[in-house]
Formats: structure tokens, C-alpha cells, sequence
């Protein structure tokens, strides 16, 4: 096996093979309000050449309550579309600081049916500090069409956290870090308990990468190990609000683990429900 996850590429890869014809790259950063950054005008002022920007709000379902929901396959479908994605294309998907909000997005595709997606890693930040082309200049669209195939396994509901909660039928691997996942600092969205799901274990997102890069296979599975996650077993990753909890299937998936799903509305659904078990403290 080799030392790095196959679904990340580094920047050398990707430098290569700018401007080629199937390639679409996607810039997925986003940010908390309270982090001061706009990840739009970001984008705007300077990004990998011919890379799209991919807004985590538009491309979220209309119709729920919860933030950055997955959209129907059909909405999802037309929205990539015309963007000029097909569902063959390589996508490669990157965030500023590198292993955040883009393995959500790597996710989202792979959920939807695309085949060859990865993230860059080291992200945005890194490829700029050492050099590397960027520009301001908007990359032309031809609209396209996606075919979705989505895998309803892949997403897990409330119903499903409900039952797997009382169960213990699977893992549950959470990416908020140790202080929200104890329930010693607070969430950053108004109305939220504190603490984590009975059974949780706390797989911290920033324990799964190095400034921006991707642990190795072996540091990838001595978290999990360290977190007291039995890769053996089946898995559901959560987080704050579906977003970072991407970045544990990602690693789940570096490792070959394919029995996982991803709680998408995490802990803004079920710390926000007034009637689910909550518990504080270690694990």
C-alpha cells in the first residue's frame, strides 16, 4: 500500500496537468463568520488557474432548516452542470488552509456518482507560499451535463442517527474538536447543547492533517486507533454541521474502509433537538 491516501494529489500533480481537457478544479474554502474571511472574494483576487468557485451555501437543500444540507441529486445535477462539470471529468477540489471544507465537497461528488475525484493536498495556502501559478482572472464556463448516481447509503438521517445511537450498530466518529466535543467550550451556533452523541468517539478533523496535508496511511490509522475507533466495524462521521466530518470519511476511505455514512445534518440537528441523548466529558 502506499504511504499516501489515493485520493488526495499533491501539487506537483495538478501543476502538471493545469489546462488540460477534463480537468475541473473547484474552489470549496469556506469560512465562520467570526473568522473574518470571504471566501468568494478570496477566490476573486487570486485562485489556481482555471479553477471554478464552488459556494458551500448555494449548494446546499433550499428547503432545509440545517445548514450546508445536501441538495437533491437533480438540483445538484443542474447546479454542477452549469458550472461545466461532468460526472466523468477529474475534480480536484481544494480549500485555503488545506483539509476543511474541500473533502466535503470530494465527498458530495462521490456521494452523486463521479468516479475520479480527489482533494489537493496541502490546499490553497501552501500552493500560494511556495510560488505556485495563481490568478484573478474569472475561468470561462461551457455548461455541461452531469449524470448523477446517488448512493442514499452514503448519507445518514436523524432516523438513522436515532437508531444507530440506540444500537450502537455503528461508530460514530466525530471531527468537532475535544473542547465542543466534551462540552466544555461552546458551539459556534446559537442554541446548541454541548457535548456529543452517547458512544461517540472524538476523531478531531486537524488530527487527520499536517499544515494543510494529509497524514499518511500509518499516521491516519494510528488516530483512529488512538481515538478508539475499530476500523473493522461499521462507521458514521459527524461534526458541527456536516462539513468537517468529511474530512474523517476521507481518511476512512485512504484506510479502504467502505461501510461509512456521514451524518449530514450533525451536531446543528441533533444538539439542536430538544429530546436526544447528550452526554459531556470524555468518550
Amino acid at each position: 500500500m502506499t504511504d499516501k491516501s489515493a485520493y488526495v494529489v499533491s501539487p506537483d500533480w495538478l501543476q502538471e496537468r493545469l489546462g488540460q481537457p477534463g480537468l475541473s478544479i473547484l474552489d470549496a474554502s469556506w469560512y465562520f463568520p467570526f473568522q473574518n474571511r470571504d471566501a468568494k472574494a478570496e477566490y476573486d483576487a487570486a485562485h489556481i488557474p482555471g479553477a471554478i468557485f464552488f459556494d458551500h451555501e448555494e449548494m446546499s437543500d433550499p428547503g432545509s432548516p440545517l445548514p450546508h444540507t445536501l441538495p437533491k441529486p437533480e438540483v445538484f445535477a443542474a447546479a454542477v452542470s452549469s458550472m461545466g462539470i461532468t460526472s466523468d471529468d477529474t475534480i480536484v477540489v481544494y480549500d485555503g488552509p488545506g483539509m476543511h471544507t474541500s473533502p466535503r465537497v470530494w465527498w458530495m461528488f462521490r456521494t452523486m456518482g463521479a468516479k475520479n475525484v480527489f482533494v489537493l493536498d496541502g490546499g490553497f495556502e501552501n500552493w500560494k507560499n511556495v510560488g505556485r501559478p495563481v490568478t484573478d482572472t474569472a475561468t470561462k464556463i461551457a455548461p455541461s451535463a452531469f449524470m448523477p448516481k446517488f448512493d442514499a447509503g452514503k448519507v445518514a438521517s436523524f432516523s438513522d442517527m436515532r437508531t444507530i445511537v440506540d444500537s450502537g450498530s455503528r461508530q460514530i466518529a466525530d471531527a468537532r474538536s475535544a473542547g465542543r466535543f466534551k462540552g466544555v467550550d461552546p458551539e459556534p451556533r446559537e442554541g446548541l447543547r454541548s457535548g456529543h452523541m452517547p458512544g461517540a468517539r472524538n476523531v478531531p478533523s486537524s488530527s487527520l492533517a499536517d499544515n494543510g496535508y494529509l497524514k499518511d496511511i500509518n499516521g491516519l490509522r494510528q488516530v483512529f486507533d488512538q481515538a478508539g475507533v475499530d476500523l473493522s466495524r461499521p462507521i458514521v462521521t459527524s461534526c458541527g454541521s456536516g462539513i468537517t466530518a468529511a474530512v474523517i470519511t476521507l481518511a476512512l476511505e485512504s484506510l479502504g474502509h467502505k461501510d461509512n455514512m456521514l451524518y449530514d445534518g450533525s451536531w446543528t440537528e441533533w444538539g439542536g433537538a430538544r429530546d436526544t441523548p447528550v452526554v459531556t466529558g470524555e468518550a
